[in-house]
């Protein structure tokens, strides 16, 4: 109260005279210490709270009791939980905005654990590797933290997999070499993950391994760890032994597989199963193995997944196994009643011998009677032939003129190239960005330089949007009979174009008329017809692989007049 009151004293002698005015002031001082004071209690109190919970003082919260139809921010609708563990909870939703499913991980705003999973969240979705499964949202509002991530229908679980045997040698291969390169850019970023799970490893349909729960599934179970290098990478090694043995290469059963025998220790895969590929057994004894042991009986342990990855590279390369055919059919004999299929017909019984009489013998008279009417039928038509045409023709008939071809100069010139005056990217369905600064490389007339889009999912634009392009202006409306396109993997595209009259490029797709379609690497797209524009829109559909991800690669345009 005595400051309160030296405070009021002070306030009173900077406002002059007037008592109203230090009155105010007074008030105004009062209410900024009390609700510093309330800031500092309530501080006090969510601090305490985390540190009764931490000791074991005080449970962990449960987690939000949401329903199937909840909806957050008016756009991700619950539609089924999937987990319920240690005060935080896991949806399938849909995003109703954009017409899709995803995941969301929900848990209280004081959770213990909340701002560690924001910030695991927000820095995983930097990263922006289609390698991961990516975060799409991190928010926290009405007492709540939600992070929403991809959903892929289309994938499947590691674990499910497993449980239906051992993975042949090339798909485990694929498996360790693709997931020790994704961790490896991970890492040098700052990443770890930390709960390399089977249940967090997905295969596509097009047999790409995806990765999910980078940082954020070790974040909502407050997972850390001194070398987290070390831990992803013998975890990439108990994957890959599980992939090869269908085993749990500790002494404990785990995620559907039952473990090694107790007291045995770590034995090697290709000494748990026959019919292991020793290379792949050597990888994974050289991930798995303890500080200080030794993994192989010729090479070093790898302790993070960059070494992980570049062992695997230098191996050499398992090739998928050969296609399988069914075997023909076993020969079927078919007899019919008229002799035996398939087999030499027997000769009939030698008969005496049949004398056929010569033909008998013409006359010369005969002969010469004959050569004298041909004679007088072939006068006869070439006399008849000659009084057609005469009465045909006519005295009066002019003689037609001389048929005549065009000289080279009479023939239409051949297509020349339109030069292109500038070029800007065309993303109306995603963020309107797609690499712009390298546009000019699909037009320079240099095919060692090219210009490309973002890494995506999958070939459909990771079922984001339906496409996205370039919009090439030719300075003025021009006619245009065919594009030519080089890319590199094969890409679907479309030749879409702007009105003729268009005095500027169109915002919109509807805005320009498809001409024509085609796929390939080298693709020539020709309109039906002539088409006078001055705006070119080149439309990709469908993206090929990319180093682990789809991203279109375009290398030059030519343009056609």
């Amino acid at each position: 109260m005595a400051e309160r009151s030296t405070a009021a004293v002070d306030v009173a002698d900077n406002s002059g005279d007037d008592p109203l005015t230090a009155k105010a002031d007074t008030a105004a001082t009062d209410g900024v210490a009390e609700e510093q004071k309330t800031a500092e209690q309530s501080a006090e109190a969510t601090e305490k709270k985390a540190v009764e919970r931490q000791s074991g003082e005080q449970p962990f919260l449960t987690a939000p009791e949401l329903h199937s139809g909840h909806k957050l921010a008016r756009r991700y609708r619950l539609e089924e939980c999937v987990t319920r563990l240690d005060g935080f909870s896991s949806w399938r939703a849909v995003d109703e905005k954009l017409r899709r499913a995803v995941g969301v991980h929900l848990l209280p705003a004081d959770h213990p654990r909340a701002r560690s999973v924001l910030a695991a969240a927000r820095s995983s979705a930097l990263l922006g590797d289609p390698r991961f499964v990516q975060v799409l949202d991190a928010v926290e509002e009405n007492d709540l933290v939600y992070v929403v991530h991809e959903w892929l229908p289309d994938s499947t679980e590691l674990t499910a997999l497993l449980a239906l045997g051992p993975l042949e040698p090339h798909d485990a291969y694929q498996l360790v070499s693709q997931v020790s390169q994704a961790m490896a850019a991970a890492h040098r970023e700052g990443l770890a993950h930390l709960r390399l799970t089977p249940s967090a490893v997905l295969r596509s349909s097009t047999g790409q391994y995806r990765i999910r729960g980078l940082a954020v599934n070790a974040a909502l179970r407050g997972i850390t760890a001194e070398r987290p290098q070390r831990t992803d990478t013998e975890a990439i090694g108990a994957l890959l032994y599980a992939a090869l043995t269908q085993r749990w290469p500790y002494d404990s059963d785990a995620y559907g597989l039952s473990g090694l025998p107790k007291g045995v220790g770590l034995l090697a895969p290709d000494q748990v199963r026959a019919g292991v590929h020793r290379g792949l057994s050597e990888i994974a004894m050289r991930a798995l193995v303890n500080d200080g042991a030794t993994a192989s009986r010729q090479e070093p342990p790898c302790t993070t997944p960059d070494e992980l990855a570049k062992a695997v590279a230098a191996m050499p390369r398992v090739k998928p196994p050969e296609p399988e055919f069914a075997a023909p059919p076993e020969y079927q004999r078919t007899t019919y009643q008229q002799g035996t299929y398939g087999r030499p017909q027997q000769r009939p019984a030698p008969t005496q011998p049949v004398i056929v009489p010569p033909p008998p013998l013409q006359s010369r008279t005969g002969t010469a009677l004959k050569w004298a009417v041909s004679a007088l039928l072939i006068a006869a038509l070439g006399l008849g032939s000659w009084q057609i045409a005469d009465r045909l023709l006519g005295p009066e008939a002019a003689p037609k003129a001389p048929v005549t071809t065009p000289t080279a100069d009479e023939k239409p010139p051949p297509p020349k190239p339109i030069a292109i005056k500038s070029a800007e990217d065309f993303d109306p369905l995603g963020n309107g960005v797609e690499n712009g600064q390298a546009i000019e490389n699909a037009y320079d007339g240099d095919p060692s330089t090219s210009w490309h889009t973002v890494n995506y999912a999958n070939a459909e634009f990771g079922y984001l949007k339906a496409g996205v392009g370039l919009v090439l202006d030719l300075g003025k409306a021009q006619e245009i009979s065919s594009v030519e396109l080089a890319f590199t993997g094969d890409t679907s595209v479309e030749l879409r174009t702007a009105a003729a009259d268009a005095s500027s490029a169109p915002y919109t797709l509807d805005d320009f008329t498809t001409q024509t379609s085609g796929d390939g690497t080298d693709v020539t797209l020709k309109p039906t017809k002539p088409v006078t524009t001055r705006y070119v829109l080149v439309w990709l559909t469908k993206l090929p692989n990319d180093d682990g991800g789809f991203r279109g690669r375009l290398t030059e345009i030519k343009i056609m007049g």
